[in-house]
């Protein structure tokens, strides 16, 4: 079968190795002919880690065999969309837009971690659209959380689940609302986090350990926040509290390294030093 995924940065990527090593054929669309090259190169550089972890049934140059990036989405006979666009509202409408034309049989699929999915489908066919939260990295996080709004279609929830199933994840489904289930309780966890930094309760690395050993959590929340970039938890945290209230309020902490450049893995400086 065939996958599209729009948006090639870590998420987009990480989706389209699972979709590659799932047995799909992919086309992963970009938004410029420089984008479409570094694209390419994410999905070969993590599909050549799983391979080194020995985690992939063939070699990576036969899996890209089956992956086409492209500048521009045409028209594509696709079951399955998956946008991972930047978290803007206004974007990822657009993008989807596209694909529904681009795509006219496919589930029409959205990364966001937060968005309302029913603001996204907005305009749209929105019998098509839903949220598929996926987790980074994609290829090893077990969890996909279906997000549901009150316009998809059952065939759409279904098809969206066999999907996520059938590449071995394990399937939540909630409501559409603010931060959904994951992201909601994380931001919360992660804020409350940075402000014990801010106030000198404990290190990071202490926090972060007393959240591992003590909650049997695989990452301790800061440690977490690095990982998914301190700008990217900001937005999110931004826009809880614009829509539930001043308790996911971001700690001046959290704002002031964001403003330095201090954004976790990728600028290699955050809360910890990678």
């Amino acid at each position: 079968m065939i996958a599209v995924v729009i948006g090639g940065g870590t998420m987009g990527a990480g989706i389209a190795h699972l979709l590659l090593a799932g047995g799909h054929e992919v086309v992963l669309a970009e938004s410029s002919a420089d984008r479409v090259v570094t694209a390419r190169s994410a999905v070969a550089a993590s599909l050549a880690k799983a391979a080194d972890r020995g985690k992939l049934a063939t070699t990576p140059d036969e899996l890209l065999k089956n992956l086409t990036v492209v500048e521009q989405l045409a028209e594509v006979p696709a079951e399955l969309v998956v946008e991972a666009v930047p978290e803007d509202v206004d974007l990822k409408r657009r993008v989807l837009a596209n694909a529904a034309n681009a795509c006219p049989d496919a589930v029409l699929a959205s990364n966001t971690s937060s968005l309302s999915i029913t603001a996204l489908a907005q305009g749209l066919p929105g019998e098509r659209v839903i949220g598929m939260h996926f987790f980074n990295p994609v290829p090893v996080q077990q969890l996909v959380e279906l997000v549901v709004h009150d316009g998809v279609a059952p065939s759409t929830v279904a098809s969206a689940r066999k999907w996520a199933e059938d590449l071995g994840k394990t399937v939540i489904e909630v409501k559409d609302a603010p931060g959904f289930a994951t992201s909601r309780l994380g931001v919360a966890v992660g804020m409350e986090a940075i402000r014990m930094l801010e106030d000198g309760v404990a290190s990071a690395e202490d926090i972060d350990t007393g959240m591992r050993l003590g909650y049997g959590w695989p990452m301790g929340p800061l440690r977490l926040t690095d990982l998914v970039g301190l700008d990217v938890r900001l937005a999110i945290a931004e826009h809880l509290a614009a829509e539930l209230g001043p308790r996911f309020e971001p700690p001046a902490l959290l704002r002031e390294k964001v403003a330095r450049g201090e954004l976790g893995r990728k600028s290699g400086q955050g809360f910890f030093t990678w």
